[in-house]
């Protein structure tokens, strides 16, 4: 793995990242929205059917990461949304900056499944799941804490009126895209169109996304795959049943309050 990588990565997850995500988390507009979630939870995908919907282009990587940035690289954006709004990637828990967001949920026992697919690949997991899972439940994979704590801080601005939220689940937009997409363009303001909603449908197929990945690879996709397959309930063929208890151990309130229990 390469050193820098390394050390970028060690120390995202350190106090020294505090200035930086401080530094991006500036000039937002009123009309600016977010697609919020965990990493591994499916909003690259969202990204790139929004990304058809709103601005009736095909979406790649290239486009769909200039127009739907991340949080900090939003200046550029082009605005998608009605007022000049933009449209901003985040996977931070919610902050007070948050005023409007989509935030997509997604079953913790396949986050902590493709976490670690993704990093292995980059270098950055070892070969033991096992232990990989105590530490992603414990926040320890990455800058943004732990799944429940982040479900928690976006759940909790919703009840609380802190952010206008639009919950969607990655399992409901799988089975059921069409409404799901219909509510999450509605939320955003713009006119319903079914005729784009089943463009963007079918031109963002999991078949047809790992096709533009291997049109233009990302990071992991030399030792595996940035887009996998996008599977809801995989964790069950996978993980032991030590394994699935412990995960009800740590965040069962939060599954239960998600439907993910049961």
């Amino acid at each position: 793995m390469p050193i820098l990588r390394q050390v970028r990565y060690s120390l995202s997850k350190t106090p020294a990242r505090i200035p930086l995500v401080w530094v991006r988390h500036r000039n937002f507009q009123t009309s600016d929205a977010f697609i919020a979630s965990y990493p591994r939870s499916g909003s690259t995908w969202l990204r790139f059917m929004l990304l058809e919907i709103l601005a009736g282009q095909a979406s790649g990587f290239s486009n769909t990461n200039e127009m739907i940035p991340d949080v900090g690289r939003h200046l550029s954006a082009v605005p998608v949304l009605p007022a000049g709004g933009r449209l901003i990637k985040t996977h931070e828990p919610c902050r007070p900056e948050y005023k409007k967001a989509v935030y997509l949920v997604r079953d913790p026992r396949d986050v902590a499944l493709s976490e670690f697919a993704y990093q292995k690949a980059l270098g950055l997991a070892g070969r033991d799941f096992g232990i990989y899972l105590q530490r992603f439940l414990r926040g320890e994979v990455n800058p943004f804490g732990s799944w429940c704590d982040h479900a928690h801080s976006w759940m909790d601005a919703a009840d609380s009126g802190g952010c206008e939220v639009l919950l969607v689940c990655f399992e409901e937009l799988r089975s059921n895209g069409e409404e799901e997409l219909s509510r999450i363009v509605e939320f955003l303001g713009v006119p319903v169109q079914m005729a784009k909603i089943h463009a963007a449908m079918a031109n963002n197929s999991m078949d047809k996304m790992r096709q533009k990945e291997k049109a233009a690879p990302q990071r992991a996709s030399a030792k595996g795959r940035f887009i996998r397959s996008g599977s809801a309930g995989g964790w069950r063929e996978v993980f032991t049943e030590q394994q699935a208890q412990l995960v009800e151990q740590y965040g069962g309130n939060v599954l239960a309050r998600l439907g993910y229990l049961g």
